[in-house]
């Protein structure tokens, strides 16, 4: 995957190698020393096509706010830029809080990512990571989405939450619930609009993402909703006969909020079929914008690093959130994701978070 998101880094590496194994006299003019740098050249050809592919990614994602009806380019932030700076270290501007507690677990936690200078009025992002609901940390994915909206004046909330097999799909669900209703609860103690929320994830948590924002009371439902990379098929072992619907294509989308889909189309762990398929449905019985972005020879993960592909979603969002009125540079104004949460569905929420028998039967 790494390879896949930087092959010009990768490419002038090799260059560098190959240049000074030449300048050395280590390749000499036997037929090893000949097989060697044939290699060399052909993978540098290989890796020549990745970054024409991975470049592309800006096209294409002015293409898809075309298909989504939105007559605006996404901005043009510098690719170069990009090209040289592929990790995602967090900007000087944005402070980290680390591991507030939302529930009494251990992996009931999350931390917040805020400009240092603390401006007032900002939206809010609430972010779940991937891992396949086994594994994963609110300090891997999509660390660049989350420093670009924190750097822009947003408030943003990266949680993890319980992982199988010590938890299940509810207690999932019910942290994802949690989680929102701390961010409502609690956010503006850090400067942000609660009643402005974007959720977000990646992979498992694009899945958790999809179901909440199909789930949730008109109150409690996101500004947007952004789905990366993600699994929307059922919850481990489920079948239609479920309980509780673990698949976003079995629940009803009329009141979906808008909904920025990215996928890589070589992802060999989710499949890009499937989330072509949700923005399908999404489409069919939404009247929000539901942006679908296909990234060309995208592999799973892609947002680990600070890549072509991950700025051509940053581009994009950033065009999603000015058409439906969710400004990206301090403050919010237009579309509005609900009230802050009233006592009583604060004191629900927490609940929530304690899975019960009660609980189970609600759902």
């Amino acid at each position: 995957m790494v390879v896949n998101e930087v092959p010009h880094l990768v490419l002038a590496l090799l260059a560098a190698s190959t240049a000074a194994a030449i300048w050395s006299g280590d390749l000499r003019t036997d037929v090893l020393s000949g097989v060697l740098l044939a290699g060399a050249v052909a993978t540098a050809v290989m890796l020549i096509l990745l970054t024409r592919r991975a470049a592309r990614s800006r096209s294409v994602a002015e293409a898809a706010l075309r298909a989504a009806g939105m007559d605006r380019a996404p901005a043009r932030r510098s690719w170069w830029r990009t090209a040289l700076t592929p990790l995602p270290i967090r900007p000087r501007s944005v402070r980290r809080l680390r591991n507030l507690r939302y529930g009494d677990h251990r992996r009931q936690r999350l931390d917040v990512l805020r400009r240092r200078d603390r401006p007032t009025g900002g939206p809010v992002l609430v972010y779940f990571h991937g891992g396949g609901y086994f594994s994963g940390s609110k300090n891997w994915e999509a660390r660049g989405l989350l420093h670009h909206l924190a750097a822009r004046g947003w408030v943003c909330v990266s949680a993890t939450y319980r992982l199988r097999p010590g938890a299940g799909f509810e207690e999932h669900l019910a942290d994802a619930e949690a989680a929102m209703a701390w961010a409502r609860t609690h956010a503006g103690e850090h400067g942000a609009d609660a009643t402005t929320v974007v959720l977000a994830g990646s992979s498992a948590g694009a899945h958790l993402t999809s179901l909440y924002a199909l789930r949730a009371k008109p109150e409690e439902r996101p500004a947007a909703a952004v789905c990366l990379y993600g699994y929307y098929g059922r919850y481990y072992g489920r079948g239609a006969d479920e309980a509780v619907t673990s698949t976003p294509f079995a629940l009803p989308a009329s009141e979906a909020p808008p909904f920025l889909i990215a996928h890589g189309s070589l992802d060999n762990y989710t499949s890009a079929g499937t989330a072509r398929a949700l923005a399908g449905k999404l489409r069919a019985e939404s009247s929000q914008p539901v942006v679908h972005l296909e990234l060309p020879g995208g592999q799973h993960a892609f947002d680990i690093v600070s890549s072509w592909r991950l700025t051509a979603v940053l581009d994009t969002l950033d065009a999603l959130l000015a058409v439906i009125g969710v400004a990206a540079g301090g403050t919010s104004t237009g579309r509005s994701a609900g009230a802050v949460p009233s006592p009583p569905e604060v004191r629900r929420a927490e609940a929530f978070a304690r899975p019960s028998d009660r609980h189970l039967e609600a759902s």
